[in-house]
């Protein structure tokens, strides 16, 4: 999860875009804004999005809502290690 401007959108998430959209509808379930991005690139080609194609797809939200998105993240990322 990384922080920039207050301005831009931040990044909560990079996964598969069957993760990234789970996710999403999450945060969206949640009551807050999420966008996608790399969507369509990062999964036909996702090796030119991330190195190796891991995490190709990417999960924004508005900076006002980080700080609640980044608990929503960590729940989810704990679900996921629990089933591997």
């Amino acid at each position: 999860m990384s922080r920039q401007s207050h301005n831009e959108p931040v990044e909560v998430y990079a996964g598969t875009a069957w993760h990234a959209g789970l996710l999403k509808s999450m945060l969206e379930d949640t009551g807050i804004q999420a966008f996608l991005t790399d969507e369509i690139i990062g999964t036909l080609n996702p090796w030119w999005t991330a190195p190796g194609g891991a995490g190709s797809v990417k999960v924004v939200v508005d900076p006002a809502d980080f700080e609640k998105a980044k608990q929503i993240v960590l729940e989810f990322e704990d679900n996921l290690k629990k089933e591997s």
